[in-house]
């Protein structure tokens, strides 16, 4: 299977390019995965297995894939950006990707649906975010917003103008640009900003690729958009980010900030789920010990990536936990 073009060009391209995630896409839906073969001794493991999900965690996978790749040439990981809803409901849950990312907890009617297809999710947490607001750098009027006002933008029926949030803003309509319903990104930023009892607005353009969501706010003095802090941090001269307002006054998206908690509410954990079954494969086991290791890596996810990285107590309670599910499937 040909190789991601995206993990072959630096991370800058691959975040704001507008190709696919990976050729393999194409032949992933409806494509039940494959076993792998495994040979002994050195570093000898060979094998593919695919995986889909949050694109928030995507660039950190790429990466992690791209070093375990290098250290193990017949080993093979495709990857699809498909949100991570779209993820759990189309792929992992069907048995059709072995490891599923995601930008938030799996759901409970996520885990009836692997259920009833005898799928069983390991949950490790590979690093923590900073879900950052960002509008143009032709925006003078915005540099701080409360988490009340956020929520007038981005509610069902809400502010249609800029001036509708705060009559000292232009009399503009506002153009959003944000997370699809399948994005982990979309289901927390609805929760933690908009609501559990209030519907998110439909009146934006939703998609499962940042790139897009930086491309548009980049044209459009009057946009605003959210995403990953990633995103933001590799591009933070062609955006601006708002400082969030959650009632103890404006603290910026910063990963120090996501690392205190003082970035409330929009810090929060990223993961990957791997299928207990499929722990049974040395190559699958390995990788996702990588994984875990890599998680706490300053170098990798912190200053390559733009996330905070798991603490040393973390890293060896998932690790832990990990090696008591592989114990477990083979």
């Amino acid at each position: 299977m040909t190789r991601d073009p995206g993990r072959d060009v630096s991370r800058r391209q691959f975040l704001i390019g507008a190709g696919t995630a990976s050729v393999s896409s194409l032949a992933l839906a409806g494509c039940t995965e494959q076993s792998g073969t495994t040979t002994t001794g050195g570093s000898s493991l060979s094998g593919e297995f695919k995986m889909t999900g949050s694109s928030t965690v995507y660039p950190l996978a790429v990466e992690v894939i791209n070093q375990f790749e290098a250290e193990n040439p017949d080993v093979t990981i495709p990857i699809n950006r498909t949100g991570s809803g779209g993820g759990f409901s189309n792929h992992f849950c069907l048995g059709n990707s072995v490891i599923n990312n995601a930008s938030r907890p799996i759901t409970d009617s996520e885990q009836d649906q692997c259920s009833q297809n005898d799928v069983t999710p390991h949950e490790i947490k590979v690093a923590s975010d900073a879900v950052t607001v960002i509008v143009n750098n032709d925006n003078d009027w915005v540099e701080c917003m409360t988490v009340e006002q956020l929520a007038e933008i981005w509610r069902e029926d809400g502010a249609q103008t800029w001036s509708d949030v705060d009559s000292s803003w232009p009399d503009e309509p506002i153009n959003r640009f944000g997370a699809a319903r399948t994005s982990g990104t979309f289901d927390y930023f609805k929760e933690t900003i908009v609501g559990e009892e209030t519907n998110h607005t439909s009146d934006y353009s939703a998609t499962e690729r940042d790139n897009e969501i930086l491309a548009g706010v980049q044209r459009d003095k009057y946009a605003i958009g959210y995403f990953g802090f990633a995103y933001y941090a590799d591009n933070q001269d062609t955006v601006n980010a708002v400082s969030i307002d959650n009632g103890d006054g404006c603290v910026e998206p910063s990963l120090e900030n996501a690392r205190t908690g003082e970035y409330q509410p929009l810090s929060r954990p990223l993961f990957t789920y791997v299928a207990e079954s499929a722990l049974e494969r040395d190559e699958v086991a390995e990788f996702c010990r990588f994984f875990a290791e890599e998680s706490t890596n300053q170098e990798l996810v912190a200053d390559t990536v733009g996330y905070v990285p798991n603490t040393e107590e973390e890293k060896e309670r998932e690790l832990e936990e990990l090696d008591s599910a592989i114990e477990s499937a083979q």
